[in-house]
């Protein structure tokens, strides 16, 4: 397989989101997809039979006469009312349909519904010409023979013409008269019609289109034939990976001979010790359209290469969080028949390059203009937001951060809520996070190792917005192997970096912080990493001691008093920023944790490091804006 190509699925800020002009009006909503007009006696029992069924089968709800018509109905009426309510319209020409009146009379009312909006008619020559149903000559002209002296034959005569003119599909001169695939072709045709109109009707999918055709694109369907071509999108939880995928497995599906979409293929497969194997009978079963179990895994694997690679199939991956889901369920090209797509969605870049799919598409959040779309599509139910709430909905905008599953939830939240209940959501978000937003997000920190879990901690609670050089000097003077998790969390969608500075979303710095707070909510003493001043002067003055690893201090702008004597009471603390300026000290004893492995001091007031700090651990130290002239007193060298 080629090199990985990577794309960024952005949204250009210069596109005013919003959906399609015909599915901004009010739509006409179906009873049926097609109506299917046909002359029983030619093709009941066969042609439309198949083709009734293909319909079908593919989840498509057709109207047939004798399928539909309730018995102690008059059949006429049934039939005006069904073709009212159907949007395509499937006009089975054959020898003898138009020697019934009630054929044609069908035809009518399915001609002057075709003229109507929303309605699409397409005439199918069975056994006929098309200037034959013109021109009412050959069998159509002796069919219509025995009408000529009625009333209603001009009217007649006219819908023929009306119908032959429209684009449709004659079965002899396509697919060399094979009915069987003649049938799929046309159930693929209406199928895709259908797709097209369908996607237009969610008008909450906002932002949608720009990522969609970007992936369409790279998926060559139709253009490249010859070979299977996998692609993955990646992003953070929450971002849109899996509605991307529906949309475009939803527009994509009629073009393959099989599909199949695998939900939650990271919770199925860590569900119990037969999650893959689960997996692997759900791609074969819907794949092969029967029922099938398999004694392990291995033996899924090689069932999937032998009897998937005669069928040309659109399989979608969600949610992949290790390279063995994807050994199991799509391992290479050789494994499908050739036009064969497979889309993967994950957390995790570095699975798809070790997979090495041809393409990886980066989804990008949502720009501000999107974000309120989309926020007001929840909220309001319309497009932009109500008269007396644009600057609630605002609010609203900047906390969720382009963030759709955000936006979703709380947009749904706050519906039919009144302003006072706005303005106490939104401060309570200020002080607790949504809960939704952070389960979903944290599925990405749990499946990390544990020392990547401890970097991202430390960037989320300390280094954020520190350069990545610096934030790797002090991570390895930690004795953590920082580059490559940095570029671990990076691949995760876990941080940013931008300019050569470490960066991470709100919510994922809020959900960092969470885990460090949840378990011991009102006792910051037993948290791993402390950057709240209050919190942490409260500590050192009750000399309570704490679990803390990482501490940042800073309130330079404050005239509070430091118990430094509360320093020695953190046996695990390996990483320690102060800012000892405007602090007015209880005592000159002075106490730093023996553990510390980088010091940060800025503005230290004292002419040496404390006696008591045996400084056995430490790698890196920082002292700015001192008048310090060496390290102890004395001249003693501790490091």
């Amino acid at each position: 397989m080629s090199s990985n190509k990577r794309l960024r699925l952005s949204n250009p800020s210069s596109i005013t989101p919003g959906v399609s002009a015909s599915s901004s009006s009010i739509q006409k909503r179906f009873k049926y997809d097609v109506f299917i007009s046909f002359r029983g006696e030619d093709t009941r029992k066969n042609f439309v039979d198949h083709l009734y069924h293909a319909l079908t089968d593919k989840g498509i709800y057709t109207y047939k006469d004798d399928e539909k018509i309730q018995k102690g109905k008059r059949i006429s009426d049934d039939l005006l009312k069904s073709i009212q309510d159907s949007r395509f319209y499937i006009i089975v020409f054959s020898k003898n349909y138009a020697s019934s009146s009630w054929c044609l009379e069908e035809l009518v009312k399915i001609m002057e519904c075709h003229k109507m909006s929303g309605h699409t008619a397409y005439p199918v020559f069975y056994d006929v010409e098309p200037t034959e149903v013109r021109k009412q000559s050959g069998a159509v002209g002796e069919a219509f023979a025995k009408h000529e002296n009625e009333e209603a034959a001009g009217k007649w005569r006219e819908a023929l013409k009306e119908a032959s003119d429209l684009a449709g599909w004659e079965l002899k001169n396509t697919l060399d008269g094979h009915e069987a695939k003649f049938i799929k072709k046309v159930v693929q045709e209406i199928s895709l019609e259908l797709r097209s109109i369908n996607f237009g009707f969610d008008e909450k999918l906002v932002g949608m289109e720009t990522r969609v055709k970007a992936v369409v694109s790279s998926l060559k369907v139709g253009i490249d034939e010859v070979r299977m071509i996998m692609i993955g999108i990646k992003g953070m939880g929450g971002a849109g990976k899996t509605t991307t995928a529906r949309v475009v497995f939803d527009r994509l599906s009629a073009h393959f001979e099989s599909t199949s979409f695998v939900e939650n293929v990271r919770e199925v497969s860590n569900a119990s010790m037969f999650g893959l194997k689960k997996l692997q009978e759900q791609v074969l079963s819907k794949v092969l359209n029967e029922h099938v179990t398999l004694d392990s895994v291995n033996d899924g694997k090689n069932m999937m290469k032998e009897r998937m690679c005669g069928k040309k199939v659109l399989l979608v991956l969600d949610d992949v969080d290790h390279i063995d889901q994807l050994e199991a369920l799509a391992s290479g090209p050789n494994w499908f028949k050739p036009g064969s797509r497979i889309i993967i969605t994950t957390r995790d870049e570095q699975i798809l390059v070790a997979h090495r799919v041809n393409v990886i598409h980066d989804i990008a959040l949502l720009s501000e203009n999107e974000a309120i779309c989309l926020f007001s599509r929840y909220a309001f139910g319309t497009k932009n937001p109500v008269q007396g709430y644009k600057e609630l909905s605002g609010k609203v905008v900047r906390y969720a951060g382009g963030l759709p599953l955000t936006l979703k939830v709380l947009g749904s939240f706050l519906s039919g809520k009144d302003k006072l209940e706005w303005e106490d959501a939104i401060e309570r978000l200020k002080s607790i996070p949504l809960k939704e937003t952070l389960k979903k997000l944290e599925l990405s920190y749990i499946s990390l190792e544990d020392d990547y879990k401890e970097i991202f901690l430390d960037i989320a609670c300390i280094l954020k917005g520190k350069h990545k050089e610096y934030a790797i000097r002090i991570l390895e003077c930690c004795g953590f192997h920082a580059r490559n998790g940095l570029k671990v969390l990076k691949e995760r969608s876990l941080i940013t970096i931008e300019g050569g500075y470490l960066g991470m979303h709100d919510h994922i710095e809020e959900m960092g912080k969470n885990i460090v707070r949840r378990l011991h909510p009102d006792e910051p003493n037993k948290h791993s990493r402390l950057w709240i001043d209050e919190e942490i002067n409260e500590i050192l003055a009750n000399d309570m001691g704490t679990e803390a690893r990482c501490l940042k201090l800073d309130m330079s702008g404050g005239n509070s008093r430091i118990v430094m004597k509360g320093f020695g009471k953190i046996k695990k603390l390996r990483y320690l920023e102060v800012n000892f300026a405007k602090y007015d000290f209880e005592s000159d004893d002075q106490y730093f944790s023996n553990s510390l492995n980088y010091l940060k001091c800025s503005r230290y007031p004292f002419l040496y490091l404390p006696k008591t700090f045996q400084a056995n651990n430490l790698v890196g130290l920082e002292i700015y804006g001192s008048n310090m002239a060496q390290l102890w007193e004395d001249g003693e060298e501790k490091v």
